[in-house]
């Protein structure tokens, strides 16, 4: 089977977690401290916060811009359930901004007519998070001069993007946001095994992400009520979260950053080469306008009308030995939200791009041997147009 994503683990990457294993500090430790100076120095940001998964990054995040009960965030559909599962962890309402169909991002276009709609309506957004879907960055100074003119804050979910550019830097500098998180799981492009990380340029976020993953306390004399009492003294000053990560994920994140251009351009050279083999198949690539821009953790193909049915192929891929992977179904069609009102139709451009997509084999140690016969199989089983 060729996976549709995996791990790229070297000595080195081993070397480094028993290194820690063999130190005094198993977690949270300085191996925490020295991963956020890797992922500061390779974003181009002033602050990070690293923590056990990006599903807490998210809740962090929003948690650090104040979101509660009474408040909405908008996210797109096209994402896992996490991104809008951490505001609803809030206590706070979500809803959602259609996609574009041709590349599952946020439309743009679709956000700026619901926030002239919300502002008639006296309910406008708190937070919005645009997710970089497949490692593609989203149109960033678009929705950020929104943000400037209705008033929101922006979380950038680039859970696939680490290594991406923006229009003007990395993802992750936070130029058009106020935060950007990360993701580090094992089928992302750099793995802490579990983990995920918050990028901000405000000292004060920081502070508080950073305080409320170790459940909301300080040993700062100066945000205590009362004085210290010695070294030893703590207050808890806010509910807070037990989402601090290890040693032995940082190092193994810290030796990963070392390799992360090196990951980003064997990515690009491999989509480079996809577009072209793939050219003339009943399937479209993703749109290249970014082909230099995105981190391609994915590489998400759409079949045409002329192709077998999406299930049918993809089952056919699978018995193949090609694993194929969909990303993602829409939100708002999950059973628990729609037990909230969302309905199928609401937001077709995302259902369009999730009815026709399928996830083909994308990581950096992929051969061009195993590319031939990915692509190949799919000449195979979806034809030619």
């Amino acid at each position: 089977m060729i996976p549709y994503g995996r791990q790229s683990l070297n000595d080195d990457d081993m070397q480094a977690v028993l290194d820690v294993l063999h130190s005094d500090f198993l977690t949270q430790g300085p191996e925490v401290e020295r991963f956020e100076a890797a992922l500061t120095a390779a974003c181009d940001a002033r602050y990070a916060v690293a923590v056990n998964s990006a599903t807490s990054a998210l809740h962090l995040a929003y948690l650090a811009l104040d979101v509660g009960p009474g408040d909405l965030v908008w996210t797109c559909p096209v994402t896992f359930v996490a991104t809008s599962n951490g505001a609803l962890m809030c206590g706070a309402e979500v809803g959602f901004v259609d996609a574009d169909p041709e590349t599952g991002c946020m439309s743009v276009d679709d956000l700026e007519q619901r926030l002239r709609t919300a502002k008639r309506t006296g309910r406008l957004p708190k937070v919005v998070a645009p997710v970089h879907l497949t490692g593609r960055p989203c149109d960033m100074p678009a929705i950020a001069r929104l943000a400037d003119e209705f008033g929101f804050k922006v979380v950038e979910d680039a859970a696939h993007a680490i290594g991406a550019d923006e229009a003007d830097g990395h993802v992750g500098a936070c130029k058009f946001s106020d935060l950007c998180v990360f993701s580090f799981h094992p089928v992302k492009i750099v793995t802490t095994a579990e983990g995920g990380a918050i990028t901000t340029n405000d000292a004060d976020l920081a502070a508080r992400m950073a305080r409320l993953r170790s459940h909301g306390i300080t040993r700062d004399p100066a945000l205590m009520d009362g004085p210290s009492e010695g070294d030893w003294y703590y207050q808890q000053i806010e509910l807070g979260y037990n989402y601090r990560m290890t040693d032995m994920q940082a190092a193994l994140g810290r030796s990963q950053m070392t390799r992360l251009s090196d990951f980003i351009q064997r990515r690009r050279e491999l989509a480079k080469r996809y577009d072209g083999l793939l050219d003339g198949l009943n399937l479209m690539p993703p749109r290249i306008d970014t082909v230099d821009r995105s981190a391609w953790h994915l590489y998400a193909v759409r079949l045409t009308d002329a192709a077998p049915p999406r299930r049918e192929a993809f089952s056919a891929l699978r018995a193949s030995g090609i694993g194929v992977q969909v990303h993602y179904i829409p939100v708002h069609l999950q059973p628990f939200y729609k037990r909230m009102g969302f309905k199928a139709g609401q937001f077709p451009g995302a259902e369009d791009f999730y009815a026709r997509a399928i996830s083909i084999p994308m990581y950096a140690s992929l051969t061009e041997r195993d590319q031939d016969t990915v692509v190949a199989t799919l000449e195979r089983i979806v034809g030619r147009a």
